[in-house]
């Protein structure tokens, strides 16, 4: 009984989980915007973190050292949310072994 509820389960879970083509049919041109944007966006951040890390840091009194590490801390911050993936946390892979061996 119980293993035939957590197939179904899983088999939903699945299910749900990957992307129909039908969805991948409705997109347009908006998602090439979003995306050129972007990579617009990453590559004026690539460029200021290359301005800073060739500055003289010599010349500059503490309060500025401490602007341009935080300029740097939020750019690679931006930087880091702005890439795709998937991410699983130790909990969900946790999940998932368990579910694998039960059904097993």
């Amino acid at each position: 009984m119980y293993k035939k509820i957590t197939t179904v389960f899983l088999i939903a879970f699945i299910a749900l989980a990957i992307p129909t083509h039908s969805l991948a049919m409705n997109l347009d041109d908006s998602t090439a915007t979003i995306e050129n944007v972007a990579a617009s966006r990453s590559t004026v951040l690539l460029n200021r973190m290359n301005e800073i890390k060739a500055m003289d840091k010599s010349s500059l009194n503490s309060s500025e050292k401490k602007e341009l590490r935080m300029e740097l801390r939020s750019m690679r911050k931006e930087m880091k949310h702005a890439q795709n993936g998937v991410y699983l946390s130790v909990g969900a892979i946790i999940i998932i072994i368990l579910l694998l061996i039960l059904l097993l």
